[in-house]
């Protein structure tokens, strides 16, 4: 399932409810993708509702009578301008946003929301001469037998659990024995951690995104440049982001 939603959502719609508690889109994902378009639009109280769910993958609504557990493990796909203009970071472009209202803007998503989000791309504007050109990247159907090896090679993995099927879903326990670093992967991190100042909740993402990117290239070991790849997709985690 597919699922698109807009700045005009509530939290009861987004997560259910109601006196005869529904599921919300979260749920009707299930199983699925949810994709939020202009993030910071939404309401902030909208965008918290989701950090329990994202966490446990399953949301519970508590009425006087009773209380009902909807399945929730979805992907959640997000976009958003860097600023209300959306010229923020464009050297060509006029500044037309103040870093006050860029601050304002931004100040809807919480970091406890974002350390729940295992990856974030800043996309700067394409010239020309790249658009332009002739030179074809690689297929969809070479990714998408690199993506089939790499969820073989996670079933395989997580075989003997019933709850566990894919590295998003490895407890800390699992990603202890799972991801190991040798020492040089580890300096690595630790810079990264100490120099970004991430929270322990990045520093497990960090670590689930790199067995995932070590998965794609079919590699045993996690290794230093799997680490480097996915820190590098925590971009709204670093410092000075803001200008």
């Amino acid at each position: 399932m597919y699922t698109t939603y807009f700045t005009t959502a509530t939290d009861v719609a987004l997560v259910g409810g109601g006196a005869y508690p529904q599921p919300g889109e979260i749920s009707l994902s299930h199983n699925g993708v949810l994709f939020l378009d202009e993030l910071p639009e939404f309401k902030r109280g909208v965008l918290e509702v989701m950090r329990q769910p994202l966490e446990d993958r399953e949301v519970t609504i508590s009425r006087a009578k009773f209380t009902v557990t909807y399945p929730s493990s979805f992907m959640l796909v997000a976009s958003m301008n860097p600023s209300p203009s959306g010229y923020f970071n464009d050297p060509d472009a006029p500044a037309t946003s103040s870093p006050a209202e860029m601050q304002r803007y931004l100040s809807k998503i919480s970091g406890p929301l974002l350390d729940r989000i295992d990856i974030h791309i800043e996309v700067t504007p394409v010239p020309f001469e790249k658009l332009s050109e002739e030179r074809r990247g690689e297929s969809s159907v070479d990714i998408r037998k690199r993506v089939t090896l790499a969820r073989h090679l996670q079933t395989e993995r997580f075989k003997e659990s019933e709850s566990v099927h894919y590295n998003a879903q490895m407890s800390v326990r699992q990603i202890r024995k799972f991801c190991a670093l040798d020492e040089a992967s580890k300096a690595l991190l630790k810079t990264a951690m100490e120099r970004l100042n991430l929270s322990a909740r990045a520093y497990d993402r960090i670590l689930k995104v790199s067995r995932t990117i070590a998965d794609l290239e079919n590699s045993e070991n996690i290794k230093g440049n799997h680490i480097s790849e996915a820190i590098q997709y925590r971009s709204l985690d670093r410092d000075g982001w803001l200008g």
